[in-house]
């Protein structure tokens, strides 16, 4: 069994060097300076992708501002304060459903809700609150479980000290909880990094420098995804491809030294 496992493991491995590497050796050819940080023409086929890097920072970083507090705030109260019973169980049933609908669905409701009812238009705001809802899943049901792994112990002993359940909460559980919380958000935003489908939906698909959130915005993902349907490009859509990668891992990697930091104590 152990060697099964192994082998297993060694191909899943395998498998991904092999995707990271193919896409390193077609798009590193494309991948300069000019191209990261210059402007784009003619719709993407010649110059360089800096609109499409700052509208997906804007689409990242607008989403999980939005949805980090509500998330952590919705799991604290489902594990905290919320009686057990149907109406919490339901909740969490619902809450996992969400997690598994396609992202194309909530592009549609996004597209029904902010831009046209709420008349935000093709915008960035438009595609931060659709991401920010598809994140909300992922990181209530992180948040959650790294909230129920913080020993009983740690509240008992601060609530014997006189501390109130605020206190215990503030001071005690969510520090213990911060590194799974934050584990959440990065696999919430390696998410929204790679979302096509429901932001093409509701940010629209103009390569532009983004003027205010009320602008469109094609980020890294959309811009991929229309340089291989259209043809376009297969070079440069694998030096985008390798841009989403190398950007994903860079996330990944600082993330990972800031939690091992703070569990060392550093």
């Amino acid at each position: 069994m152990k060697a099964v496992l192994s082998a297993v493991a060694l191909a899943v491995a395998g498998l991904f060097m092999g995707m990271v590497g193919l896409v390193a050796v077609r798009g590193a050819g494309a991948l300069t300076w000019s191209y990261l940080f210059g402007l784009p023409a003619r719709s993407g086929l010649e110059g360089g992708i800096l609109p499409a890097l700052v509208n997906t920072a804007w689409l990242v970083g607008g989403s999980l501002t939005v949805a980090l507090p509500i998330g952590v705030g919705t799991a604290v109260y489902l594990r905290e304060y919320a009686a057990p019973g149907p109406l919490v169980q339901s909740m969490r049933t619902l809450i996992g459903a969400l997690a598994g609908v396609p992202s194309i669905i909530f592009g549609l409701f996004g597209y029904g809700l902010f831009v046209d009812r709420l008349g935000w238009g093709w915008s960035l705001a438009s595609g931060m609150a659709t991401l920010a809802l598809m994140l909300l899943p992922t990181i209530i049901q992180t948040a959650e479980e790294a909230l129920a792994a913080v020993p009983a112990e740690l509240r008992e002993g601060a609530a014997a000290l006189g501390a109130a359940n605020l206190q215990v909460l503030r001071r005690v559980v969510l520090p213990v909880a911060a590194p799974g919380i934050a584990t959440g958000a990065i696999l919430a935003m390696g998410r929204a990094f790679g979302e096509s489908a429901a932001v093409l939906l509701t940010a629209g698909g103009d390569l532009v420098m983004p003027r205010s959130p009320l602008s469109p915005g094609r980020p890294l993902a959309v811009h991929l995804y229309l340089m291989v349907s259209e043809r376009l490009s297969d070079e440069r859509a694998y030096a985008t491809a390798l841009v989403l990668v190398l950007v994903t891992l860079a996330v990944n990697l600082a993330a990972h030294l800031t939690l091992a930091r703070r569990r060392h104590g550093r």
